[in-house]
């Protein structure tokens, strides 16, 4: 039997591996330009690991001229969790990532979900047995469970190489006649390494690492008939015609493998660059994110506190290149695209998460957003996470967007909005529906009689909505000094037994017995929105 009979009765499919690579041409695109792969397995929700490795295949492909897809590879069906395929998608449409090709997006080197290439990769693995680099294997679990007993007494490294590879000394009369017999088998990738040479890994990131070459028989095709993760890899890559393969660096000690499927299929290797964890502390120790231990790594975590796409867009660039800070202060008119990506700048290391600099990037973007601008992404978030705040917002459009406004488009606008959660917390006084009169803090401030006093000379005698900002801060000035407050801070100072306080008292007292909060935007606007009717109604309270 010739082994390309004996090829088909092992891998029974339909087509050859040559019929897929004239479906799967060589891409159509510019010298230089990079196609980049990002392939999670549906096993749990995209954490931010993963989309530090999806936000290099992106940004490196973008401005490359290239194109970058997602691949979703679900060949260990056992580990398959309920939507995670659709979990993964939804995921990335909630931080309005786009894919040039994908799932959902389609595109000509589908399909994208390897499950569905079953028949590719038994094409290849046919090309392999033909050429005497695959073959059959028939051990059971408990032979397999034997051997590695076997290894650890004499203290061999374990795995299927060498001498202990005993099914892949079997003559194909042999292997037939197993077939025959309804015994179950997988198929192996024949290794022609020595463990005793060297391969190099020239990494893009972490530069030239030396290790072993692979010498372990590694199954390629399960016995459900679909491939293994290193082996679908090594196809996939190829007939979609990857050049630039970035993913996390527990992947480095799988190279040789990988370098060995390559080589044997005749393909041309892509260029590998392994990144870094992103790490955590925990205590005095750094470990990596973990998506079981930390809900910061969960990315519907910043969907659901509110936190801009384009924020976690800023936050991975600023972990992703050590210059980039510098650069977008340098440039604040600049957009994340505007800034050219390179593997040399990325961390060998790992980076370290740091959610308190992510909130200070989300405040920094937050105030440079115009007010309509904020509110147009608020009712969004609000129609999701908040009914009751989303109904009154759109039935007060003009006047919300005003109070957003407050300190917004002057030099140095407010940073006190880190998530879209945060506005309603923010804001809740301005509007009657959601302010609560027990809400008072009063802090230092404790005489009620002295409270309504203030309060009620105020509006009767000195509050003018006409007035500007100058002359409305003189005349609380005045206020103060007719109660017998000083005017001015450093003359309380100077003689504090003179007086009952300075105006800075008297502003507070005015602006918590308004707003219930002892910290605010500028009192004077917020006054000016809220009207004198309102104004009074809660001074009389």
């Amino acid at each position: 039997m010739t082994r390309e009979d004996y090829a088909k009765k092992l891998i029974p499919n339909d087509e050859d591996h040559r019929y897929y690579e004239e479906k799967y041409p060589p891409r159509n695109l510019t010298e230089g330009a990079m196609v980049t792969r990002f392939a999670p397995s549906p096993t749990g929700f995209v954490h931010m690991g993963s989309l530090y490795a999806s936000f290099s295949d992106l940004k490196m492909a973008k401005q490359s001229g290239g194109v970058a897809f997602l691949r979703i590879e679900d060949t260990d069906q056992k580990r398959e969790v309920e939507d995670g395929i659709s979990g993964i998608i939804k995921d990335f449409d909630n931080l309005g990532i786009k894919w040039d090709e994908g799932p959902t997006q389609g595109g000509d080197y589908g399909p994208y979900i390897q499950s569905e290439r079953e028949d590719i990769y038994k094409a290849f693995a046919r090309k392999l047995i033909e050429e005497d680099k695959a073959y059959p294997c028939f051990c059971t679990n408990l032979e397999l469970d034997e051997m590695r007993e076997e290894q650890e007494i004499q203290k061999h490294r374990l795995g299927y190489y060498g001498n202990w590879a005993k099914c892949r000394h079997l003559s194909q009369e042999e292997a037939l006649k197993n077939i025959e017999e309804g015994k179950e088998y997988i198929i192996r990738f024949k290794s022609d390494g020595d463990f005793k040479n060297k391969i190099i890994l020239d990494d893009l990131i972490k530069g030239k690492i030396e290790m072993p070459e692979n010498d372990i028989d590694i199954v390629i095709i399960k016995s459900d008939g679909l491939p293994t993760y290193h082996f679908a890899h090594a196809i996939d890559d190829h007939l979609m015609r990857t050049t630039h393969v970035i993913r996390g660096d527990e992947w480095v000690s799988s190279y040789p493998i990988h370098h060995q499927l390559f080589d044997a299929l005749s393909f041309e290797r892509p260029f590998y660059a392994h990144i870094a964890p992103i790490t955590i502390r925990e205590g005095e120790t750094l470990r990596k994110l973990s998506k079981r231990k930390d809900k910061e790594a969960a990315i519907s975590f910043y969907h659901n506190l509110g936190i801009p796409a384009e924020v976690i867009e800023l936050y991975l660039a600023t972990i992703n290149n050590y210059d980039f800070e510098a650069w977008y202060i340098e440039n604040p008119d600049k957009k994340v695209d505007d800034y050219k990506f390179e593997y040399a700048k990325m961390p060998i290391g790992g980076s370290l998460f740091d959610i308190e600099k992510l909130y200070s990037i989300s405040r920094l973007y937050f105030s440079k957003l115009t007010a309509k601008e904020i509110y147009d992404d608020l009712l969004k978030y609000t129609e999701e996470f908040d009914a009751e705040f989303n109904e009154i917002l759109k039935k007060y459009p003009d006047y919300s967007i005003a109070v957003l406004n407050i300190e917004r488009e002057v030099e140095k606008p407010r940073k006190d909005i880190s998530k879209y959660q945060d506005i309603r917390d923010l804001v809740y006084y301005m509007y009657d529906e959601l302010y609560k009169v027990d809400t008072y803090e009063w802090q230092k401030i404790t005489d009620e009689e002295e409270i309504a006093k203030i309060c009620k000379l105020y509006i009767d005698k000195y509050y003018d909505e006409a007035d500007d900002k100058d002359t409305w801060f003189a005349k609380v000035k005045d206020l103060a000094e007719e109660l017998g407050y000083a005017r001015e801070v450093k003359d309380f100072k100077k003689n504090p037994d003179a007086f009952k306080g300075h105006v800075g008292d008297v502003s507070s007292v005015l602006r918590i017995a308004l707003t219930s909060e002892s910290r605010t935007p500028d009192l004077y606007e917020i006054m000016k929105l809220l009207g004198k009717s309102r104004i009074k109604k809660r001074y009389e309270k």
